[in-house]
């Protein structure tokens, strides 16, 4: 019994942000309010041009700061063929890509997978992983699991002035929760 009542109560301890609509430290408001964003569309920081890993584009679709860090959701454009991110670790987030058009060569542990269209892919925190642009073309949907500074990351891609060095590439990874563990894969 006590087992049970310790559950509800941090249950309810969770959900008391949420059913009052108390700000989070980021200073959007989560009110169990929906939102709409259009296709086409970046939610806070519109259009996200990457420098460094890629040239993708990216729109933010669900933040961090609307889930109170529990979630993020991104839309990528990927117009990079034969690039992608080196193999990388996620220490405290789990990964989930859905392909919407194109191809793509992902690697999760030692193990690879080729993606298309209709197709989904895990990577679990803790474990490398990499991915490359097959096609010519492509997009996919990106959610992270809790969010964590993924936000912050790509804004940072974004705004380089220049294409990032080898270290300075493993310096903005690193201050982003992330280790690089070894190259980008080559397209197989």
């Amino acid at each position: 019994m006590k087992r049970k009542r310790f559950l509800g109560t941090m249950l309810a301890l969770t959900a008391a942000p949420f059913a009052f609509g108390i700000q989070n430290q980021t200073g959007l408001t989560n009110n169990n309010k929906g939102f709409k964003i259009n296709d086409g569309e970046g939610r806070i920081h519109g259009h996200l041009k990457l420098k460094g890993v890629n040239a993708n584009i990216l729109d933010l679709k669900v933040s961090g700061k609307d889930t109170n860090g529990d979630l993020a959701i991104f839309e990528q454009t990927s117009i990079s063929q034969g690039r992608g991110t080196p193999l990388h670790i996620h220490p405290m987030q789990d990964e989930v890509f859905y392909v919407i058009k194109g191809e793509y060569y992902f690697e999760v542990g030692k193990v690879p997978y080729h993606l298309g269209v209709g197709d989904s892919i895990f990577l679990p925190r803790k474990v490398p992983h990499a991915w490359t642009q097959v096609s010519n073309t492509g997009k996919m949907t990106v959610t992270f699991q809790p969010a964590g500074k993924m936000e912050e990351f790509f804004i940072t891609l974004a705004g380089l002035e220049k294409e990032p060095t080898t270290e300075e590439i493993a310096k903005i990874f690193a201050d982003n929760e992330m280790e690089i563990v070894g190259p980008p894969l080559k397209i197989m």
